[in-house]
């Protein structure tokens, strides 16, 4: 175990900007041919799994390191909390997939990093169920998101890209992930996988389940993991704890290898806060108009106070292909605490 440090960098290439604006276009394009004409849906996670109203504690003697933004000082905040498959086309949950959380804090102060967004008072965290990502670049992902529209072709065209040897590596990493048994949400750990500043350090999330009954889930049904998510919350409260891990070297902790994860012997997990989604029904009025609202809000890891822009060549790929796809399906204003869905 070592110290946190403040010694990270980013590398950025020249003409970096460019190439991540065409990279976004490139996105758009699949999901404008998606739409076919109708209204796009989100570019990828497009099938919502199921939403909650939820409420974050922080807490209180944290660290130094750790005591950044809304973390500096124990309170509890309004937060709302989608949960999705990764594709951008909608797909029965008994699918491989990726599998995503995303978290919006409501009330959080300081200026935010998205033009025109510097007063919005949200803060997003993006998480998936890998402590890491197969793509080593915003290019490879994008090429894969693209080749992945003719499944069947696929190995092909990754062998025919990358070789023979490296292909079926990427391949294999790929499909461990996508086919990992899904247990029940309330049960599975996710990752931002990705890294972001923390104040003068850096450091990644996670948010880890205080359920333990992970088992696989049985699909029965195309909306089992939704279902299985509903059913709990109707007589009992879902928590995590959420974590951070903070950068300590390159070597142990790398910004821009995004296939790395970070390792947890010199980097441990330091637990800052508490999500908690209550009790509620669904299927209630106000629980059907939640999930209308929240299926039309706009979940990004660059809704953040300046003091947590993201890090890293994929997050700041990242920066321009949510701008994009926000602004095709035409997403909803960021919220400001005052909504209410009785």
């Amino acid at each position: 175990m070592a110290p946190p440090t403040t010694s990270w960098s980013e590398i950025i290439r020249s003409g970096e900007e460019a190439e991540l604006i065409a990279l976004a276009e490139r996105l758009a394009a699949l999901q404008r041919g998606r739409a076919r004409g109708r209204a796009p849906d989100r570019g990828l996670h497009a099938k919502g799994n199921a939403v909650a109203l939820a409420e974050l504690e922080t807490l209180p003697d944290l660290p130094p390191h750790a005591s950044v933004g809304i973390f500096a000082s124990p309170a509890k905040y309004r937060a709302y909390v989608r949960y999705s498959n990764g594709s951008g086309a909608r797909a029965k949950d008994a699918k491989p997939d990726v599998r995503g959380l995303a978290v919006k804090i409501v009330g959080v102060p300081g200026k935010k990093l998205i033009a025109g967004l510097e007063d919005a008072v949200t803060q997003d965290f993006l998480m998936i169920r890998t402590p890491s990502v197969p793509f080593r670049d915003a290019e490879t992902f994008v090429w894969f998101v693209e080749a992945a529209e003719s499944p069947a072709l696929l190995p092909f065209k990754v062998i025919g890209r990358f070789g023979l040897g490296a292909g079926i590596r990427l391949l294999k990493t790929l499909l461990a992930g996508l086919k990992a048994p899904m247990a029940s949400v309330a049960a599975t750990r996710y990752y931002t996988a990705l890294p972001l500043r923390w104040g003068a350090h850096a450091a990644k999330c996670s948010l880890v389940p205080s359920a333990r009954d992970g088992e696989p889930l049985r699909m029965a049904g195309p909306d089992a993991i939704g279902e299985d998510l509903r059913r709990r919350l109707k007589t009992d409260p879902v928590r995590y704890d959420l974590q951070a891990q903070f950068f300590v070297d390159e070597a142990s902790t790398p910004i821009e290898d995004p296939t790395r994860p970070w390792d947890d012997a010199v980097a441990p997990w330091v637990t800052i806060a508490r999500l908690t989604l209550p009790r509620q029904d669904a299927a209630s009025a106000s629980g059907r108009a939640l999930t209308e609202w929240i299926e039309k809000l706009s979940f990004d890891p660059w809704h953040a106070p300046q003091e947590f822009r993201p890090l890293g060549q994929m997050m700041r790929a990242r920066n321009h292909a949510y701008r994009v796809s926000v602004q095709a399906r035409g997403a909803s204003p960021e919220p400001d605490g005052s909504e209410r869905f009785e």
